[in-house]
């Protein structure tokens, strides 16, 4: 009986792609390198912001990554205030969650999306205290897909890693939830497809948030 949901949240619980091309766009326009299409942020999101700045910018054709300090630096700036642009749950995720709890799962969030804006995309959608625990990108826990963080989830709720599921939908996301030895889920409403998850052998993947109900009882 799994008595623990850890979620990945960017591509995950919440569609955050606007959020993420409307503030890299607007740091990376001053240096005149042009816009990226929104489309390019699934396979440049996933792996932490410092990651998804040096892809930004490889993208527009700084592969030296001259801009790389001052854009981090100035993305973090305008993030910090615009992260929840056009933020909204995927279809089903409230539902979904609805049941986990109905059925006394804890409920935890493990990102690499920085801590501050991880608490405020989740309190944000879906109000503060409404997950058990909430984890971004902070210091003294290593970034996905190092287990540390999801293995701490666990520890804090007092169950053991076998107990817990991992639900995400990147490679990052596999890696985490394999390496922790949870019961691992890859989804395919997010950010990448379903060759990508196949490839670091999830125990299932899902195409709908409803799919998730049959799986407590694994």
């Amino acid at each position: 009986m799994y008595k623990c949901c850890i979620f990945d949240l960017d591509g995950t619980l919440l569609n955050t792609l606007t959020a993420l091309s409307y503030c890299t766009n607007h740091v990376v326009r001053d240096y005149g390198l042009g816009e990226i299409p929104t489309e390019e942020f699934k396979w440049m999101v996933g792996d932490g912001y410092r990651n998804q700045i040096k892809r930004a910018l490889t993208y527009l054709g700084d592969t030296e990554l001259v801009h790389l300090e001052e854009t981090c630096k100035n993305y973090m700036d305008f993030f910090s205030k615009h992260c929840m642009h056009e933020v909204r749950p995927y279809e089903g995720i409230p539902e979904l969650l609805e049941e986990l709890k109905k059925a006394g799962l804890k409920l935890a969030v493990f990102s690499n999306k920085p801590n501050q804006q991880a608490i405020d995309n989740i309190n944000g959608i879906f109000g503060e205290g409404y997950f058990d625990y909430v984890v971004g990108q902070i210091d003294g826990i290593p970034k996905k897909p190092d287990p540390s963080g999801a293995l701490k989830i666990a520890e804090q709720f007092g169950v053991k890693p076998q107990e817990c599921i991992y639900i995400g939908d990147t490679n990052t996301d596999m890696k985490t939830g394999t390496a922790a030895g949870m019961y691992t889920v890859g989804v395919l409403w997010g950010f990448r497809k379903r060759e990508e998850l196949e490839m670091y052998h999830p125990n299932i993947i899902i195409e709908h948030p409803s799919e998730m109900i049959g799986l407590l009882q694994v």
